[in-house]
């Protein structure tokens, strides 16, 4: 279940952005390796990406998805592209996570509150994205999403987001995710290249 609340300049200021972005995407800016090896090499050897993995900087085919929007899509090269503007803290609770994430550049924080209210949604709806990159930490959140009890409140410091369940393996994966999205937030693809070479064993 997820619940709602404003307060704060982030509201007011991005109002319209937002309402523009959502209508468009319902999203995610999450990370992870279902790439099979082959998918990763071309021609034999390492693709040149900014990454070392081939995900060209400029289209960033590793944020399509089976069941994305273009538009989804578009809300993450937004987000890496311009990683350096976000700021993330994460708390773990007892039961869960509260994540603080914004930017200091409006377009980007508008893309971030629509991928997150997007991918919250997508969750409680149990519709799986299967971006290319994306973590199979997210796998249990697809299947489980009735067990977790999200707010999502927009304030002075960001998109808060406090995400709770009853399931100790839901738990520990919010926690974990959470880690891996302050991963990104931190250093962008680099992360990315980093977690997808270490899971297919390199």
């Amino acid at each position: 279940m997820i619940e709602f609340g404003t307060g704060g300049r982030y509201p007011r200021k991005l109002a319209r952005m937002i309402a523009v972005s959502t209508l468009l995407a319902v999203g995610a800016f999450l990370v992870s390796t279902s790439l099979a090896p082959a998918q990763m090499m071309g021609n034999g050897r390492h693709m040149h990406g900014a990454d070392g993995m081939g995900h060209d900087e400029r289209t960033m085919p590793g944020l399509r998805g089976l069941d994305a929007t273009p538009e989804e899509s578009a809300e993450l090269g937004v987000m890496f592209r311009n990683f350096e503007t976000l700021s993330r803290k994460v708390t773990n609770l007892p039961d869960g996570i509260r994540t603080v994430t914004s930017s200091s550049d409006e377009e980007v924080m508008a893309n971030l509150v629509s991928h997150v209210t997007g991918m919250i949604n997508r969750v409680e709806e149990g519709r799986d994205p299967q971006i290319m990159i994306q973590s199979p930490t997210l796998d249990i959140f697809f299947v489980r999403g009735d067990a977790i009890h999200s707010e999502i409140e927009v304030t002075d410091e960001g998109i808060v987001v406090v995400q709770t369940s009853k399931d100790p393996e839901i738990v520990a994966a919010l926690q974990k995710h959470a880690g891996e999205v302050s991963d990104m937030a931190a250093r962008g693809m680099q992360a990315v290249h980093e977690m997808m070479m270490k899971r297919a064993g390199n």
